[in-house]
């Protein structure tokens, strides 16, 4: 078994879409980045690629190469799954945070876990997402930014 640990941070700007797990969330700012800046997707990516001692996001998918220009973090997680099999693993589980102090997205939970597990190509029993602020502490308490947080363990894969 293998486990690794993700994380990612973008700060909320306006002028740009609010995505979480590939879900585009309604609010008046989004996330800003090279890519679509999804850090739930970004956190669970680089917690799998921890996982499978890959290093991170940067390594593999660079802010400044062009050609991750605008990536969504779904095409992110389908190149690393495909290492993922190469390797002859699978995906036991994993285990997100996002934290935000704003917009609520408690509504959005269940979508969140079911967009992820259907990414990583597992049951929904197999991914959970946590909800948190930092009740109004720091930069994301202040409604900066938004951050995410994951744990993934791989295994030898049955198939």
């Amino acid at each position: 078994m293998r486990v690794g640990q993700g994380f990612d941070l973008h700060r909320l700007v306006p002028g740009r879409r609010l995505v979480l797990a590939g879900i585009e969330v309604p609010h008046e700012r989004g996330l800003d980045g090279h890519s679509d800046a999804d850090v739930l997707a970004h956190a669970v990516a680089d917690a799998l690629l921890g996982a499978l001692g890959a290093g991170d996001l940067g390594v593999h998918f660079p802010s400044d190469a062009p050609r991750w220009e605008n990536a969504s973090g779904r095409d992110l997680l389908q190149l690393i799954l495909t290492r993922i099999a190469e390797r002859g693993l699978e995906i036991v589980n994993i285990d997100s945070t996002v934290i935000a102090q704003e917009p609520r997205l408690a509504p959005f939970r269940a979508e969140f876990q079911k967009a992820l597990a259907d990414m990583l190509e597992v049951g929904e029993t197999q991914v959970n997402v946590k909800l948190k602020s930092t009740d109004r502490l720091g930069a994301v308490g202040r409604g900066e930014g938004i951050a995410a947080e994951a744990i993934a363990l791989l295994a030898e894969s049955r198939k």
